[in-house]
């Protein structure tokens, strides 16, 4: 199975609803990632607190950030993810439980990146050449990401996932701010751009006006 091949997969039947928030089941995704890829690998990456004790997540200022990094077709993403409450709040100093499903979800963002269930994180309903109507639409922004190198793609692609995230917690200002500060170019603007979906780019708008 290839990159284009999940790209296109629906993931629908295999999806829970929390909290306006869509998850799909870690445990379904790495099954079809193995499926795709039977090399694949994802990793925990560990940091140290201030007594030196490894742990699987990263403090900040009390709360937890764990990284995950998914391995698929010889190529690493990376994805990082807080670890939150029933409510999508950071909690602070998480237990072992809390960081746990953190971990798990984010391996299913990071496999998100290759492809798999990225439509959801869009904010799309079915993923490309779903069993909408067949429709063209000619835009501006149509071949925006054609030249942009791949490297420059995933690191626009983990934003546009973070953006969304930020938007759909109820914080579109903050992603703002976020996306103001990464300095980007005007080709890199365009391709991000056509990334997101177009509530998270009214929500964008609306927040730069404030």
């Amino acid at each position: 199975m290839s990159i284009e091949a999940l790209l296109k997969k629906d993931v629908n039947s295999h999806t829970e609803k929390k909290n306006n928030l869509t998850y799909l089941s870690w445990a379904w995704a790495w099954a079809e990632a193995l499926k795709a890829d039977p090399k694949a690998t994802f990793e925990v990456q560990t940091f140290h607190d201030k007594d030196g004790v490894e742990m699987p997540y990263m403090d900040v200022n009390g709360t937890g950030m764990v990284w995950v990094i998914v391995t698929m077709f010889d190529k690493p993403m990376t994805c990082q993810l807080p670890v939150m409450d029933y409510r999508n709040k950071p909690i602070p100093n998480p237990d072992a439980f809390a960081v746990n499903t953190a971990i798990m979800r984010c391996m299913t963002k990071a496999l998100s990146l290759h492809g798999l269930g990225l439509y959801i994180y869009a904010g799309e309903d079915l993923p490309e050449d779903g069993n909408k109507a067949d429709k063209v639409v000619i835009t501006p922004t149509q071949g925006a990401q054609d030249n942009i190198p791949p490297e420059e793609l995933q690191y626009l692609q983990e934003m546009a996932v973070d953006l969304i995230a930020m938007c759909e917690q109820g914080d579109p200002k903050a992603a703002w701010v976020k996306l103001e500060g990464e300095n980007l170019d005007a080709e890199q603007k365009i391709a991000l751009w056509t990334l997101l979906p177009s509530k998270v780019r009214s929500a964008l708008k609306k927040a730069k006006e404030i």
